[in-house]
């Protein structure tokens, strides 16, 4: 009595390590749908590399290729959806989603919009300009994000 703290550590870990795997055992899936072969599919390639750098075991990787490419019986088909809408205080809002059931993803826009306005297709998208896409990461906890927005390479704010 006294190391069963141990065994939550452990479970937290599995865990993160099992969202890990899940997202790019989809990763791999959506690149395989362009050739399941990573010599001549350079976007699978990429993926692929950052699934050994996590240690994936290699029939999880073997899996989520064929799935993706369709060898096996069970193709999966990744449906790419845009959702638009204001947050609170009247911010226009777009959001681009990739999934295999609209209708779940639908009810979880909703969710996420409980407290703004979703609405429909065009309300926002006249004021957007698509340049690309910036993922920024604060250098340091509690840094500014808008700080590490423009040091991606944000024009506005």
């Amino acid at each position: 009595m006294g190391a069963q703290w141990k065994a939550k550590h452990k479970d937290i870990a599995a865990n993160a390590k099992g969202r890990l795997f899940g997202k790019l055992a989809k990763d791999i899936m959506i690149a395989a749908r362009h050739g399941a072969d990573p010599k001549d599919n350079a976007r699978l390639r990429l993926v692929v590399e950052q699934a050994r750098k996590v240690s994936m075991p290699k029939e999880t990787l073997d899996r989520a290729i064929k799935k993706g490419a369709g060898l096996t019986g069970e193709a999966v088909h990744f449906e790419q959806a845009i959702y638009e809408g204001f947050a609170p205080h009247r911010v226009p809002v777009m959001v681009e989603v990739l999934t295999d059931n609209v209708n779940r993803a639908a009810s979880d826009m909703r969710v996420l919009f409980r407290k703004g306005q979703l609405g429909g297709a065009g309300s926002v998208g006249w004021d957007f300009d698509h340049l690309g896409m910036i993922e920024a990461e604060p250098a340091a906890p509690g840094a500014d994000a808008d700080t590490a927005a423009i040091e991606a390479g944000a024009q506005d704010l």
